[in-house]
């Protein structure tokens, strides 16, 4: 109130605690956001494959589609690595009070060597990875350089000029790492080549897979912000379902007058799948499989006209979007 300035408070908590953001009227803090660090762990589970640390707790779509659908994939019920229960309802949270991500300073920075999510896993599982993100009714946050699939790690490096603060700062980041049994040395924080290690490439947008990757999550933020059922932030009109096989989880959003369905394919090999499609003409808007995005070629129709109960073929680590426009939806 003293500057004139609209201050924007997000809590990086992995509490999922409703209070942070309920109203004080209600018992809450009236912070104006927070992080969903299950939806990250959820999806770099499926991604990755890690069941270590934190990671142990997640691993099946249906953990990521309930991220999507709720916010929280712990909302009271145990957490094996914490061996208690965690987490409350999100009933009361808005969408977009929640802010989601795919990588961020901590989830790589914390990491033993600070490996990108483009170090550990393939293009077309970036791909799907940006559509996740892009699709969920949730704020999308962005780590640096992860729009072009940057490959230089990002380390965790300090500048302090106190020996026993520097010792003590390598000697908890090598205790940081047991839970997660990640092997060899920690790389030394103090040392000046672990910071430049970890400095951008900018030149990497131009090249190669890093310019279609670029292009990609391009495309993604213009379908966010010009097609109706995506651009509004809401978890009301909202649906999300889930095969576990062959691991697929179905996005559906809508409006008044538009409505979206992703398809999200979290398995190794071609599969069919089943989406709940409600009846009408569907319209293919985005496929990570179409070879202008480097994929190994789409198996996909261009126009779903749904009449009846509708399969697909979709390809290995694939994300595709079809829509449409209506004015009478259930």
């Amino acid at each position: 109130e003293q500057t004139n300035r609209r201050l924007h408070l997000i809590a990086e908590s992995d509490l999922n605690d409703a209070r942070l953001v309920l109203p004080p009227a209600i018992g809450g803090y009236g912070l104006d956001g927070q992080w969903s660090d299950d939806f990250h762990h959820a999806l770099h589970a499926l991604l990755t494959g890690e069941r270590g640390g934190y990671y142990q707790d997640y691993g099946e779509v249906a953990h990521l589609a309930k991220a999507l659908r709720e916010g929280y994939v712990y909302t009271g019920q145990r957490s094996p690595y914490r061996e208690r229960r965690h987490g409350n309802s999100p009933r009361l949270v808005q969408a977009h009070q929640l802010v989601v991500c795919v990588q961020n300073h901590d989830q790589v920075g914390n990491r033993r060597l600070g490996e990108r999510l483009s170090q550990l896993v393939s293009f077309e599982k970036l791909k799907l990875a940006a559509g996740a993100l892009l699709v969920a009714p949730y704020v999308p946050l962005l780590f640096m350089g992860e729009e072009y699939g940057e490959t230089a790690p990002f380390q965790y490096f300090v500048s302090h000029s106190d020996s026993d603060l520097i010792e003590a700062v390598r000697r908890g980041r090598r205790e940081e790492f047991a839970a997660f049994q990640w092997q060899g040395d920690v790389p030394d924080p103090q040392d000046e080549a672990t910071f430049l290690r970890s400095k951008l490439r900018h030149e990497l947008r131009h090249q190669g897979h890093h310019r279609v990757l670029q292009e990609w999550y391009r495309e993604l933020l213009r379908l966010r912000k010009e097609l109706p059922s995506l651009r509004h932030l809401s978890k009301e009109h909202l649906d999300v379902t889930s095969q576990e096989e062959p691991g697929a989880v179905f996005v559906r959003r809508w409006t008044d007058e538009h409505e979206a369905l992703a398809v999200l394919h979290f398995g190794d090999r071609p599969a069919t799948v089943a989406p709940p499609v409600p009846l009408g003409r569907w319209d293919k808007a985005l496929d990570s499989a179409e070879e202008r995005w480097l994929g190994p070629g789409s198996s996909l129709p261009a126009l779903l006209d749904a009449e009846e109960r509708v399969t697909l073929e979709v390809q290995p680590w694939s994300f595709a979007l079809y829509t449409r426009r209506t004015t009478s939806l259930p």
